[in-house]
């Protein structure tokens, strides 16, 4: 997948977790998703999406935790 294309696929992501905040695991994991495939391509990921990325994994987590 092209550079270019996965950066629009990055922000449409950015735009529904505005518009449908509910869904925010079904976008983290489409963002990791991009992420890995950003990186495959061998560019740098940005330092602001994978924060965001690591944010919300330790979001769900601790979620996860208190449910257990």
């Amino acid at each position: 997948m092209a550079f270019e294309q996965l950066k629009l696929e990055i922000s449409s992501l950015f735009t529904q977790m505005q518009n449908e905040p509910e869904d925010k695991h079904e976008i983290y994991l489409a963002l990791r998703e991009k992420l890995g495939q950003l990186k495959a391509t061998g560019m740098p990921l940005p330092e602001d999406l994978v924060r965001l990325e690591h944010e919300l994994e330790a979001e769900f987590s601790s979620e996860q935790r208190k449910r257990e």
